[in-house]
């Protein structure tokens, strides 16, 4: 625009008053529309030839929901969407996709979801081109853990390694996803139609305070569900917290915070200044601070051990273990050196418990059944961060924590059958889900396995489990505590012996859970196959447990 054309426009502007103005945006807008957009028809004639794989590896729900929300979006402009869950694809299909697009989260320690880890697998392990692929990841992870969208940034890097087109750049989402999802779907479908759509976005979600919503609770009461003789202390925690939200399923989430001594210890042996602040994730916040309530600095991971290994100029075994061990043996210069290595240590991952309630029956209270984690660490007794201090928590004592919601191990309509699988802590989602159909009068019939070592010293919520067998809300109960015979009895040794009738609910609809330790887990999942193979029921034992999957009869939360 030649600058005498600027200038009558600005007087032209300047000449009108705040309505008449805000119209004139609205008429500019307008006009630019009806310019710049072309014929509908024309614009899906152009994306109609378009196929597209929208492939999700999910744990908690979120990436199936994003698919299939993207899945719709394509379909209104006219492009065919395929949607598909990654335990579900067909790897050979991968190399004649013409747009592949994956949603896919992360988990722990950077691993994909357990959906996903077959084709994660596959890409990293099988040497092949993929020169056609056109591709665009969207990752979904939680700013809480180090390891942030890791999984997703591997499946991102290595299909661009084999050969892929990255047709737009990865995506990463927290735990409010909503607006940028909606925006990477978005830029998707522009780049797929050849950069025109007939419609824009329907809707534009409203973006979120951030983060998760953090609950100050008081503990009402902490004791130990082992009796005297037990090698093992499992606590069950009760918490009050007046607008607490959860259902049965979900989990409560904590991040623990350090013991005062061994970050008193770190500040006097480095000399840093307590006080002293440092931005971190956008907050600011004070030397003793970080130590005490951000930082991880108890038990480090290797890679970490690596940096410092770098930081101090030393030759130090890559093996877990505590800053202050390091410090103690490898010492920093001053406090300037340690200030440095500070800001590289990796935030505190938050830990999840299964929630052992149901608001139907406790309003305004969350229960937990906590084991207290003892191992060995270089031949002295050590116990695990959080769980240790959820065990030593006194009635009155406050706590801070959030509720991971877990739409992907949910109770089914009142009226079908359950069979729960729970040794252990296990158990605590289950004793939840009884809660539950108690209150709601749920017709559909309760099948509980549980075990432990002894039970006389391990039989958790024993009385509880008698007083449901007794009013016909618990309709089965078998139980396997492996160390009170010479031979060890376990859950799925008990399965077996009650094949008939377990497949028999199976068969009648039942929804099949699991929860406890992932050894544990794959264990029932063995027993259940071999049973399926010498019943007969199916003539594959992996297509009988695929449909159930399929079907959401089959849920598993491991740890």
């Amino acid at each position: 625009m030649s600058p005498e054309r600027k200038k009558q426009l600005k007087e032209f502007i300047e000449s009108l008053n705040k309505q008449e103005q805000i119209w004139m945006n609205g008429f500019l807008d307008a006009v630019l529309n009806e310019t710049n957009s072309s014929d509908p028809a024309a614009d899906k004639s152009h994306a109609e030839n378009k196929k597209i794989t929208i492939a999700y590896g999910t744990e908690s729900g979120n990436s199936k929901k994003i698919a299939s929300v993207f899945a719709n979006r394509a379909k209104k402009e006219g492009i065919q969407a395929k949607v598909v869950s990654l335990d579900q694809y067909r790897l050979t299909d991968l190399a004649k996709e013409e747009y592949f697009l994956t949603v896919i989260s992360t988990q722990g320690e950077g691993e994909p979801p357990a959906s996903a880890k077959k084709f994660y697998d596959h890409i990293h392990q099988n040497g092949f081109n993929l020169p056609k692929l056109k591709y665009g990841v969207l990752a979904l992870g939680d700013t809480s853990y180090p390891m942030f969208c890791k999984a997703g940034e591997d499946v991102d890097h290595q299909l661009k390694h084999l050969g892929g087109e990255r047709i737009i750049d990865i995506q990463r989402c927290d735990v409010d996803y909503e607006i940028d999802a909606a925006n990477w779907m978005h830029d998707v479908i522009l780049k797929i139609s050849g950069g025109t759509t007939a419609t824009q976005p329907a809707e534009k979600p409203v973006k979120k305070a951030g983060g998760k919503k953090i609950y100050q609770g008081e503990i009402l009461t902490n004791i130990n569900l082992n009796d005297r003789g037990s090698s093992k202390q499992t606590h069950h925690i009760e918490i009050a917290c007046e607008d607490v939200y959860y259902k049965p399923g979900d989990s409560l989430g904590i991040v623990p915070h350090n013991p005062v001594s061994i970050v008193e210890t770190i500040i006097a042996l480095t000399g840093i200044d307590a006080g002293r602040t440092f931005v971190h994730r956008n907050d600011t916040y004070s030397a003793y601070e970080l130590l005490h309530k951000k930082l991880n600095i108890i038990y480090l991971p290797e890679r970490v051990v690596a940096k410092y290994a770098a930081h101090v100029e030393q030759e130090i075994p890559a093996v877990k273990t505590s800053l202050l061990d390091l410090i103690k043996n490898y010492p920093v210069k001053n406090a300037d050196h340690f200030e440095v290595f500070l800001q590289q240590l990796e935030p505190t991952t938050p830990r999840l418990y299964s929630i052992s309630s149901s608001l139907e029956s406790v309003d305004g209270e969350v229960h937990l059944t906590v084991a207290r984690d003892a191992f060995s660490l270089a031949e002295e007794l050590k116990y695990g961060l959080c769980s240790d201090h959820l065990c030593s928590l006194n009635a009155g004592d406050k706590i801070d924590f959030y509720i991971h919601h877990n739409d992907q191990f949910r109770l089914p309509g009142d009226d079908q059958d359950v069979i729960m699988i729970g040794p252990g802590t296990g158990i605590a989602p289950f004793r939840a889900f009884l809660s539950e159909r108690e209150s709601a009068g749920a017709s559909g019939r309760n099948w509980l396995f549980y075990g432990d070592q002894h039970f006389t010293s391990d039989f958790l919520y024993q009385t509880e489990l008698q007083q449901w067998m007794e009013s016909g809300v618990l309709n089965e109960l078998d139980v396997a505590f492996s160390r009170d015979q010479p031979e060890k009895i376990y859950v799925q040794d008990k399965i077996r012996q009650r094949a008939a009738a377990f497949f028999q609910w199976l068969e009648n609809g039942a929804t099949l859970y699991v929860c406890g330790a992932k050894r544990m887990s794959d264990d029932v999942e063995k027993t259940i196959r071999e049973l399926i193979e010498k019943t007969g029921i199916k003539e594959n034992a992996d297509t009988y447990l695929d449909e159930l999957k399929s079907a959401g009869r089959y849920l598993k939360d491991v740890y």
